[in-house]
């Protein structure tokens, strides 16, 4: 039976990409000359670190620019709130979400379910399994979820006949 799932991933070439871009722009400003900012990309996160809040402001402006241009959704981009301490040292860690979540899966589940298209879902750890006799309602499921907004961005993979 024809099939395919549907993901929710980001490339972590271009995650890395993006974070040595803007290592190389922070290199080069000249309002970043002196200071202790760093941005470090562990796994899922991207840990920044500055001075001061408005050099924190700056360089988070600078990761996200740098992801954006690389084709990263930001809906699979969670900013967290920066840190402050005493001295006015700011941290920050903007967090990569990989793979569906469950109530996420479940909402396109049931999605799906209402498009009253004769298919079966499965939910398979992060991803959704979508089954079906014709390869045309697997075609017209995948119009009508890239249609709809949902809090993750979607993609399709793995489409057998």
């Amino acid at each position: 039976m024809p099939s395919f799932d549907i993901v929710s991933e980001v490339s972590s070439m271009e995650i890395e990409n993006a974070v040595n871009q803007a290592k190389k722009e922070l290199a080069t400003r000249f309002d970043f000359k002196g200071s202790k900012a760093e941005i470090v990309l562990d796994k899922n996160e991207i840990k920044l670190s500055a001075d001061d809040e408005f050099k924190m402001r700056a360089l988070h402006e600078i990761v996200i620019g740098k992801l954006s241009k690389r084709q990263i959704s930001m809906k699979n981009i969670d900013k967290g709130e920066p840190e402050i301490s005493p001295l006015g040292h700011t941290r920050q860690v903007i967090k990569i979400k990989q793979g569906l979540e469950t109530p996420v899966a479940k909402e396109v589940t049931t999605f799906i379910r209402d498009t009253k298209l004769k298919v079966t879902t499965q939910i398979q750890d992060q991803q959704v399994r979508v089954t079906g006799k014709s390869r045309d309602d697997l075609q017209s499921v995948i119009g009508a979820v890239q249609a709809k907004e949902f809090p993750v961005s979607l993609s399709f993979k793995n489409f057998r006949d």
